[in-house]
């Protein structure tokens, strides 16, 4: 990027414990970015707070204002392209993005899923995962497109199964590699290390 600031929107709805591990990369482990703007579809998302503690535009976007899908991406398209972001990252984002939102932002969508895709897209994989028996779970990032969590791969993390686990063990485990994964991804694409071939994501060789 040369001197020209890397910028990130990060679109939550809950807790935002990605989100933390993002602007923990970016005050403590150097990863050159800065996060523009913290959006969100739910009003109570603690993930806002978190923005708001950490001095960041921090948004909550109300569904219901809009007068359907469309019309309320068209409304995050216009605030997201207001900030000249570089990427936007999916941090437990619980609504599906339309085709005219992921055609406004090619391959500057990704996303965090706990799953070891493309096993277990979609609501609860680690529910998924344990009711299969699976001895290995975990967590991928990928770019968006517009399918359900079926973007091409950009990197994978690799936890084991227990006997003993349950849904909240499970997750657990893989949250937190998650919190290790998604800022190498990041960090990744501010490099311009990846390219796209169809479904497949390679990094560039130094």
């Amino acid at each position: 990027m040369g001197s020209q600031e890397f910028k990130i929107a990060v679109l939550v709805s809950g807790r935002g414990t990605n989100l933390q591990a993002i602007m923990d990369a970016i005050e403590h482990a150097g990863l050159p970015a800065t996060i523009a703007l913290v959006l969100s579809n739910k009003k109570d998302a603690y993930a806002l707070k978190r923005a708001e503690n950490h001095g960041i535009e921090a948004v909550f976007l109300d569904p219901k204002s809009f007068s359907g899908k469309l019309e309320y991406d068209q409304a995050m398209i216009d605030l997201i392209k207001s900030k000249s972001v570089d990427l936007i990252c999916l941090a437990g984002f619980m609504r599906i993005l339309s085709g005219e939102f992921i055609h406004a932002f090619p391959e500057k969508i990704i996303n965090i899923h706990p799953s070891l895709l493309p096993a277990f897209p979609g609501l609860h994989p680690q529910k998924q995962a344990l009711e299969c028996g699976v001895k290995f779970s975990g967590c991928t990032v990928h770019f968006v497109d517009e399918g359900v969590d079926s973007g091409p791969i950009i990197l994978q993390s690799v936890v084991p199964v227990y006997d003993s686990d349950d849904e909240e063990k499970l997750s657990g485990r893989i949250l937190e590699q998650e919190h290790i994964l998604y800022p190498k991804a990041i960090r990744l694409c501010l490099l311009n290390q990846l390219t796209l071939s169809g479904k497949k994501v390679m990094q560039k060789k130094h």
